[in-house]
């Protein structure tokens, strides 16, 4: 056991005892000696704590602290109502505070009771609920503070942790607070019903059973016991102040002396009038006037005395700012801050500024967290934090979506303004101001807040612009999320499945893959819009077909032939039957001669007429399946489905090429053509 959990327990355990052993004299004023000490270590300890969770075990320490005083109250009465006499410290107290007499003592008892009851511990007690309160209100905005901190890019993950934590420590020290108040009440209760009862159990053994009369023995036990109470009192005293302090100090970090005298004492002008008003009254008034003159001067001279402070002050901090500025000059340029490049960028004209204003009602911060939980959990891959900044540069309403630095779409909307979409259906046409989705470049209007409700009402589909620029923002990331997965994103995926499955990735890397090689089969998959969240299956697999082959792109095949079911869900709705077009087996022969193999990788090497004629096959097909309302897929073989795919892609980005091996047995398709030279 630790020496300090051997002293709390030893601490907790002498309550216990001087509640049911008497203990001499002499210790007695030992431990109240040392329950004196105890309060002002506490007082002290809550006026210069920086923050209040300096002193986040306050309210046990209360709880503790007022258990040891009862105990100790407890014993201090049997010693006195057994012996008639009592402890040096309680004579004393009750005899020099209370001036050997029994109504001064009576009336400086009381004063400090009410003192305590009425003023300190009835303010600590309110500060304290309404902290609390406030406190647990707060903590969404404050939660939702730091999550738009996170993904501007202002903190860190490990900093937003700490922040996380402070916040729910804070509210777990209020709450606790709001209810341990409540000790410190109950002891000033306590110490006043304890003092009344006291005062009457000793009159009556003074009388029954030492035989004196009613006079000698209300003198001599009510001054004991007035005694009694105000050495237990004082220290109960410290500590509801030492509350007051606390929970008055909030949670703003600042040294409790400095601040306090800055506060009181940091303005001469104040302190200039302070001087004049009181040795005014000194002159005017049958006041001292010796006292309030030289009282006032002395305000007037630390007035100036602060006046020249400040001006030094002043003077001090532009030197050192001139010089600073001039260092800066002199030292050759940093230029390392301006290397780093952000993944994602969103960059906004001054008249989108407020959909991203927290404080102005704008949530844009909001829909970009939502973005990235989206994509993790569609995709099974972390998104880079999305820095979002404004640009004066830009149109007022004009915004960029940059990839690595690079422009790769831009935007543009009308504040105010709401974008209407015809889903086809629309029979009569609203009017508005022509425009194009930015996302798929659809065509739609701008329409003002009362033409909204007529427009849905029509069929329209109606988006406010913050959900314009999250909808763009989402298909941009998802174009070039393959291109976003960083050896850093791997290693912490890898880290992840670890945990849970250490054998399988002591097998597969690095003695089969390394970290590169399993990146770009990732990437091969995000590419294509494949889901690697199911990461085991993939790592499994790759486990078992890396012995055989490292191509990457072979690696890919095996790997979507497993995901078969995630592949056929996504693509194929298992209710009704899907149109699909297929690749010619001649075609499919053609392009796997045109396939050469180097170190590099396999590359085609198909003729350019034949390309040519095959990707006006490829549009023809395509349009067939849009006019039936499909999606654009084509069906191949599975050892060709990656050259196709490959050499489609530039032409047709959104084509959807799956091999047989792909397609789980209970999907029902109807081909509807044939894609052939």
């Amino acid at each position: 056991m630790k020496k300090a959990d051997l002293g709390v327990a030893l601490y907790m355990l002498s309550a216990f005892i001087m509640m049911l052993i008497s203990l001499p004299g002499w210790t007695l004023d030992i431990l109240f000696a040392f329950n004196i000490a105890i309060a002002f270590t506490i007082m002290f300890g809550c006026m210069f704590a920086k923050e209040v969770l300096e002193m986040a075990f306050f309210p046990t320490i209360l709880l503790f602290t007022t258990v040891f005083r009862v105990g100790l109250n407890v014993n201090s009465t049997r010693y006195i109502l057994t012996t008639g006499d009592a402890s040096q410290v309680v004579q004393v107290f009750g005899s020099f505070v209370g001036g050997g007499n029994l109504i001064i003592g009576a009336v400086i008892f009381f004063i400090l009771i009410l003192v305590q009851f009425l003023v300190i511990n009835k303010g600590s007690e309110r500060v304290a609920e309404v902290t609390a309160r406030f406190t647990l209100d707060a903590m969404p905005g404050k939660q939702m503070a730091i999550d738009a901190d996170l993904n501007t890019g202002a903190i860190t993950d490990q900093e937003a942790i700490e922040r996380r934590l402070k916040i729910q420590e804070e509210s777990s020290f209020f709450g606790s607070m709001d209810g341990a108040v409540k000790y410190v009440k109950g002891d000033a209760i306590l110490g006043l019903l304890t003092t009344i009862i006291n005062v009457v159990g000793g009159i009556a053994v003074g009388v029954m059973i030492y035989g004196m009369d009613m006079a000698s023995a209300l003198q001599k036990y009510t001054i004991l016991t007035i005694g009694d109470g105000l050495v237990n009192q004082m220290p109960a005293l410290l500590i509801s102040l030492s509350t007051g302090i606390l929970v008055t100090k909030g949670s703003k970090t600042a040294d409790f002396g400095s601040a306090l005298v800055k506060q009181l004492f940091g303005v001469p002008r104040s302190l200039y009038l302070v001087g004049a008003v009181v040795a005014g009254l000194g002159i005017i008034t049958p006041l001292p006037t010796v006292v309030f003159v030289g009282l006032g001067g002395i305000f007037i001279i630390g007035a100036r005395m602060m006046a020249s402070n400040l001006e030094i002050a002043h003077i001090a901090e532009e030197i050192d700012m001139d010089e600073s500025m001039a260092e800066e000059i002199r030292q050759p340029e940093n230029v390392n801050s301006l290397l780093q490049v952000d993944p994602i960028e969103l960059e906004f004209g001054y008249g989108i500024i407020p959909l991203a204003d927290v404080n102005q009602g704008g949530d844009l911060l909001d829909r970009v967290v939502m973005i990235r939980r989206q994509i993790a959990l569609e995709l099974g891959t972390v998104v880079p934090i999305i820095r979002l900044r404004d640009n004066i540069q830009l149109n007022p309403n004009q915004y960029i979506i940059k990839i690595k630095g690079i422009q790769v779409s831009e935007g543009e909307i009308l504040f105010d303004h709401y974008m209407a979409m015809n889903p086809g259906y629309v029979e009569e046409e609203i009017t508005g101001i022509p425009t194009f989705e930015p996302s798929f470049h659809l065509p739609a209007i701008w329409i003002t807040e009362s033409q909204r409700e007529r427009a849905e009402s029509m069929g329209y589909t109606v988006v406010d612009p913050p959900s314009i620029i999250a909808t763009h923002l989402t298909e941009q990331i998802r174009s070039y999320i393959a291109e976003l997965l960083t050896r850093q994103d791997v290693q912490n995926l890898v880290s992840n499945i670890r945990e849970t499955h250490p054998s399988l990735v002591d097998e597969l890397t690095p003695k089969l893959l390394g970290l590169g090689e399993i990146q770009k089969v990732l990437q091969n998959l995000l590419k294509e819009g494949i889901s690697i969240r199911d990461l085991l299956s993939i790592f499994e697999t790759l486990a078992d077909y890396a012995s055989s082959t490292r191509d990457t792109d072979i690696l890919t095949e095996y790997v979507r032939q497993n995901l078969k079911r995630a592949i056929s869900s996504k693509y194929f709705p298992s209710t009704e039957t899907t149109s699909v077009v297929t690749l010619d087996p001649k075609m499919e022969q053609e392009i796997m001669a045109s396939v050469k193999q180097t170190e590099q990788g396999a590359y085609l090497t198909l003729d350019p007429e034949i390309t040519k004629s095959l990707m006006g096959s490829v549009e023809a097909e395509v349009k067939k399946l849009e006019n039936l309302g499909k999606n654009p897929i084509v069906i191949t073989s599975p050892i060709v489905r990656m050259y196709f795919k490959r050499l489609t892609e530039d032409y047709y980005k959104d084509l959807i090429v799956v091999s047989y091996n792909e397609i789980d047995s209970n999907v029902e398709l109807q081909s509807v053509g044939m894609v052939t030279a």
